[in-house]
């Protein structure tokens, strides 16, 4: 275990990447719809595909016919989905990095006709009907070589292939997520130099592309699958993320399975309880239509969802209206409200500071939600950017910083927890702030808390509370072979880096002084680790952290108050073990059993701090460690004057 000591910065200065390629693609890898872009003559422009769309749905099917398997992507699998339900792959963006158990992942069960199963490692991952079993990066691999596809057809005249790209991720993906849509980038051929948070990259877009002026933005960002706040403040090409917030289980789809489920509800009660809920074939086609008349009802007052022979001799007939589709909405609408809120307090703003609104993704084009973010931010939403197309073109822009077509550009994006590590006593100590800017590269020296300790273990915690107990572990690793010594002699430095796609590294090195005539002396001893992405932050334990720290501020710095009192009792308790270790058999029995009495009692009362949640008065609880320390002390010097005495006398 560590304790802190000469805490030092060692860099908050985020990097510009400076790289001459050939071709950089922006790729907007939608839940819904995915969208390619490049830079050509200093500005952004969408790629079309070959069916002169410029989005593609991000779907993707697979049939089997004898020995051979047709695989088809986009507009194609989509065409098809209704005859192959369960062969059809569609919003597997929602389940990338995510644990089968995930109870996002058990909800998706049940709205999705096709297979997904836990995979050995505990993975949600897919299968056809004949057996095929894929992850949902490689879903989202086939979807990037799509889009890689179009943009080399697009770019034929150059005859060379396209090989980096920008991706766009949910800002509040987690290190899991946005790790595995890079590993579908490999999958594909594609080095992905950087993923970017969609609100960001159309900020990007806005910001330059838009020609528009300095000040602060808000992105509102709800897509097919995630919805995502961010504040940045733009300011001579400067795109300085404030704050961000979400929800990565928040979008269209849920707007689709909503309709579908009234539909299906519909049909049931006018004929005769007929549930048509188990009919894959029947349930695809009504999804289907779902999406249109939704579509439908951000133009039109009113639909009508006809689907005729839906089984045997029925039909579906139903009129929709755009306000019974707003009441029954209104709450996965009213879910977008509070992460604005956290988000623009977070960002240490208010409402009146945001100068401009920007609307991202399709479902920003309903009107009731365009009316509720009108009453939110007091303002009308900007509507200049084309909700489907900022985030690809935005993400070309970063492409094209990076290969240095365009420069004097910065981005500064942000962490939305805080990360830090473990020191003594369950004592919470963060390195790297939350909303700090990214990437970014922080180190702190630590040092023992007991004498003689070869070995610490780093314990990596990401959250806002002052105890690790209340947090949430993320990674932990040990770094051995500490020569002997007193505690706090010698000198740990944890380094904690993010790189510019939120990926977190954390290193622990023994840089303690050694002499020269050492074994020790200038001989490296450094261990890290990369966060396991099994152990990302859902967006709901996101919440939950935020609003419990909240709730518990006042109460943590109480607590962390008597937990370092307690820390400090422990530590002292362990000096006297060693002393009476160490001279126990020379003192006389009385002075040894009152000391050992009192170390016990204040153990007794460390563990009710810490395990019992029973709170003992700290001035009490250091007057009892001062007087154990002096009756020790004490006796000690007994012991050395008896000892002193014999020598004289021999």
């Amino acid at each position: 275990m560590l304790r802190t000591s000469l805490p030092r910065q060692i860099s908050l200065a985020s990097r510009i990447f400076q790289r001459k390629f050939h071709s950089v693609i922006g790729i907007d890898l939608g839940t819904t719809n995915s969208a390619v872009a490049i830079v050509e003559g200093g500005e952004a422009k969408i790629l079309e595909n070959e069916e002169g769309g410029r989005t593609t749905p991000s779907i993707v099917s697979f049939s089997k016919r004898g020995q051979d398997e047709e695989v088809l992507v986009g507009l194609a699998a989509k065409r098809q989905a209704a005859i192959n339900p369960e062969n059809t792959f569609f919003a597997t963006k929602r389940l990338i990095g995510r644990k089968y158990e995930d109870d996002e992942v058990q909800r998706d069960l049940k709205n999705v006709p096709y297979k997904i199963f836990p995979h050995s490692n505990g993975d949600a991952w897919l299968s056809t009907t004949y057996g095929k079993q894929m992850s949902p990066p490689q879903i989202s691999a086939l979807i990037l070589k799509k889009m890689k596809e179009v943009a080399e057809s697009n770019l034929s005249k150059d005859k060379l292939p396209i090989k980096h790209a920008v991706v766009t991720v949910p800002a509040y993906f987690n290190d899991a997520q946005r790790s595995a849509t890079k590993k579908s980038g490999k999958l594909v051929g594609l080095d992905v130099l950087r993923v970017v948070n969609e609100p960001t990259a159309a900020a990007l877009a806005y910001g330059i592309d838009k020609k528009q002026s300095d000040g602060i933005v808000a992105v509102f960002d709800l897509g097919g699958g995630t919805f995502d706040i961010s504040i940045l403040d733009i300011e001579d090409g400067v795109f300085e993320v404030r704050a961000t917030n979400g929800n990565t289980h928040l979008g269209g789809e849920d707007f689709d399975i909503l309709l579908l489920n009234y539909i299906l509800d519909t049909f049931k009660k006018e004929n005769g309880g007929l549930d048509l809920s188990n009919d894959r074939f029947a349930v695809q086609r009504i999804r289907e239509a779902a999406e249109k008349a939704k579509i439908e009802l951000s133009h039109v007052k009113e639909t009508e969802i006809n689907i005729p022979f839906i089984v045997k001799d029925k039909h579906i007939s139903i009129k929709l209206t755009e306000d019974e589709l707003d009441q029954m909405s209104l709450h996965l609408i009213n879910k977008t409200i509070d992460p604005v809120k956290r988000c623009i307090r977070d960002a240490e703003l208010k409402i009146k500071d945001i100068d401009e609104v920007i609307l991202v993704g399709g479902m920003t084009r309903m009107p009731k939600l365009r009316k509720v973010v009108e009453e939110l931010f007091n303002k009308k939403p900007n509507t200049a950017v084309n909700p489907d197309e900022a985030v690809a073109l935005g993400a070309a822009i970063q492409g094209a910083v990076l290969s240095g077509q365009i420069k004097d550009v910065i981005l500064l994006d942000v962490t939305p927890l805080s990360l830090g590590i473990e020191t003594y006593g369950g004592i919470f100590s963060p390195l790297i702030p939350r909303n700090s800017a990214v990437p970014v590269k922080k180190e702190q020296i630590f040092s023992t808390a007991v004498d003689g300790q070869t070995g610490v273990e780093i314990r990596v915690y990401q959250g806002e509370r002052s105890l690790v107990k209340d947090n949430k572990l993320i990674g932990n690793f040990k770094l051995s072979n500490i020569p002997l010594g007193p505690k706090g002699t010698p000198q740990i430095a944890v380094n904690f880096q993010i790189d510019a796609d939120g990926i977190i590294n954390v290193t622990a090195t023994d840089k303690t002084p050694y002499p020269k005539d050492s074994e020790f002396y200038n001989k490296p001893n450094t261990v890290s680790i990369q966060v396991s992405g099994e152990t990302g932050l859902s967006e709901e334990e996101v919440k939950r952290i935020l609003e419990e720290s909240e709730k518990n501020k006042l109460l943590d710095e109480k607590l962390r108050k008597y937990y370092e009192h307690a820390s400090r009792a422990e530590i002292l308790c362990t000096d006297t073990d060693n002393a009476l270790a160490q001279f126990g058999e020379l003192m006389e029995q009385i002075e040894r059993e009152s000391i050992s009495a009192k170390k016990d009692a204040i153990r007794v009362k460390i563990n009710d701090i810490r395990e019992n949640k029973i709170l003992h008065d700290p001035v009490v609880l250091n007057e009892e460690v001062n007087a154990m320390q002096n009756e020790c002390l004490q006796a000690i010097r007994k012991v050395a004057a008896k000892q002193q005495e014999q020598q004289k006398n021999v």
